[in-house]
Parts: structure tokens; sequence; C-alpha cells
């Protein structure tokens, strides 16, 4: 039984489903389900196999390094939009892609960072108080602020 060994070189610039998921480090599977999210694309041989690009690669390492940051596919999706149309991805590109991200992450290091010190603050007291633990929402005062935890700060 042979094995195809196509790890796309500048004289083979399509690769299989195996050769992208070994390159890039993600499962077929997660390969496949990022095709039917609209995320990648991929032709097909005379055999009917899926083929992808070069450029499924850097795709590919652009919704890796923003699903580590916590964006969501859909942000994903909108930030890829010129690649979905069949443009190049460059490093302007990922520029600019990282850069409209940035403020997102931002808020959302501050806000975990509240949480973290307001934590840290009632884990240590210790007291488990109803009556002095400013974490502690007696009679359910906060319900009046809204949804979640007002205590947290989120």
């Amino acid at each position: 039984m042979s094995r195809e060994i196509n790890m796309c070189t500048p004289s083979t610039p399509v690769m299989s489903v195996g050769a992208l998921s070994r390159r890039s480090g993600i499962s077929v599977s997660a390969i496949h389900f990022y095709e039917r999210e609209g995320l990648i694309r991929s032709t097909r041989n005379a055999a009917n196999h899926r083929r992808y690009s070069r450029a499924s690669l850097r795709i590919l390492a652009i919704i890796k390094a923003g699903q580590q940051a916590g964006i969501p596919l859909a942000e994903i999706r909108t930030a890829l939009k010129p690649a979905l149309s069949g443009q190049p991805l460059g490093r302007e590109d990922w520029a600019r892609i990282s850069e409209g991200w940035r403020d997102d992450l931002d808020h959302r290091i501050h806000m975990l960072q509240r949480v973290r010190d307001r934590l840290s603050g009632c884990i240590r007291c210790g007291c488990l108080s109803h009556e002095l633990c400013e974490m502690f929402n007696p009679d359910d005062r906060a319900a009046a602020q809204g949804p979640g935890a007002p205590g947290l700060g989120v």
C-alpha cells in the first residue's frame, strides 16, 4: 500500500487533506469542519479527493491563532473575507487582522484581571460570611443590576 506524500512544494501547488493536516498541526476532522463552515476551500481531483492550495496553510494558521486568542469563528470568518474571495494573504493582511483583534483582547485581559483580583480577595478572606463578604449577594440585591455576577465585574 503506497502512501501519498504530498507536502505542497512549489512544483506541487496543492496538497491532500492529510498533508495539510501534517503541515498545519490541525486534525483532518477540524480541517473538514473549517471547510463546512466556509473558512477554507478545496478543489477535487479526478478521483474526487480534496486538494488544498498552499494558501490554506496561512489561513489555518490565522484560524488557529484566532482561536487560541478566544476570537469567535464568526469574527475569524469576517477577518478572512478577502482570502475567502481568492485573494492571497500577506503580512499586511495579518497586520490588519491582528490589529483588529487587539482591542478586543486588551478588553478581555482587563476584565479577566479584574475577576482574578476580586476572586483572590474572596479566597484569601476565607470568611464565607453572608454579612461581611463583598462577593456574597444576600437577598439577591444584585438582581436589580441585571444578569451576571456584578461583584466580579462580569
